[in-house]
């Protein structure tokens, strides 16, 4: 496809998702009949990729929350104070937690695979937070499931924790200053 005729766009919660399917039950249930329930609530707002020719069809969305990559993010203080002097955090700039975005879900319809949406998206959130920044925002954060932690390594994230063992997912993160420096 075409990416000069790809749109996208903030969901609002009067747009109805009438058909998506990406093979993932959850993810396809979240926007056809949750994302609008969690955007009212303000605790998430989700962003489509729509074709520009025919925008009611959804060809990949994601959902976005506020988040932090904090201390009890690591197994201990250690190997936090590690992570923030590998990140390059001056001293006076030492906190227990930094902001952060959470990509909560992100789906690429079944029949637009293969075309690097996914990662599109990615880009596409990663200069929100750099260009676009409102509050401040160091890192995208991602509770990748297993079978898409290649996926968002391919897109520069790294594992949050080594130590990470839990059998769905792997806590992620990408620092936005990757893309500032």
């Amino acid at each position: 496809m075409d990416r000069e005729k790809l749109s996208f766009i903030k969901l609002k919660p009067s747009y109805s998702v009438e058909k998506f399917s990406c093979g993932d039950a959850d993810l396809d249930d979240f926007i056809l009949h949750r994302a609008v329930a969690f955007q009212k609530h303000l605790l998430s707002v989700s962003y489509a990729c729509v074709d520009a020719m025919s925008p009611g069809k959804v060809l990949a969305y994601c959902s976005l929350a506020n988040d932090k990559v904090s201390i009890t993010d690591f197994k201990d203080k250690t190997e936090f104070n590690r992570f923030r002097k590998k990140r390059g955090f001056p001293n006076e700039k030492r906190m227990k937690s930094y902001p952060a975005v959470k990509l909560c879900r992100l789906g690429v319809a079944s029949d637009a695979k293969g075309q690097k949406l996914g990662s599109t998206l990615l880009n596409i959130i990663k200069s929100m937070f750099v260009i676009e920044n409102k509050t401040g925002c160091r890192f995208l954060t991602v509770d990748a499931y297993l079978d898409a932690v290649p996926f968002y390594e391919k897109n520069g994230f790294r594992f949050m924790n080594a130590d990470d063992n839990d059998p769905h997912t792997r806590l992620m993160y990408y620092d936005l200053m990757d893309i500032v420096a």
